[in-house]
């Protein structure tokens, strides 16, 4: 039992290798994007507290990973 559940992390962990060396410009974007999402949230935010992306830092850290990821991805192509 124990030598199949280390062939199944081995295929696993591979698996994963190969995602993130595809995706890698992706995952880049995703990141720099969530960190500038979390500083216009620090620096900028939202003093009212009404504004939908702006007023939660987990909102804006969120939605900068999604637009960072969206950029690079039209960008690479």
């Amino acid at each position: 039992m124990l030598q199949f559940d280390r062939i199944i992390i081995l295929i696993f962990a591979h698996t994963m290798k190969q995602l993130v060396l595809k995706n890698k410009f992706t995952l880049v974007g995703i990141t720099v994007g969530a960190i500038a999402g979390y500083l216009y949230y620090y620096y900028v935010g939202c003093a009212s507290g009404t504004c939908a992306i702006t007023s939660s830092p987990f909102n804006s850290t969120i939605y900068g990973s999604v637009m960072g990821g969206l950029l690079v991805n039209i960008v690479k192509k």
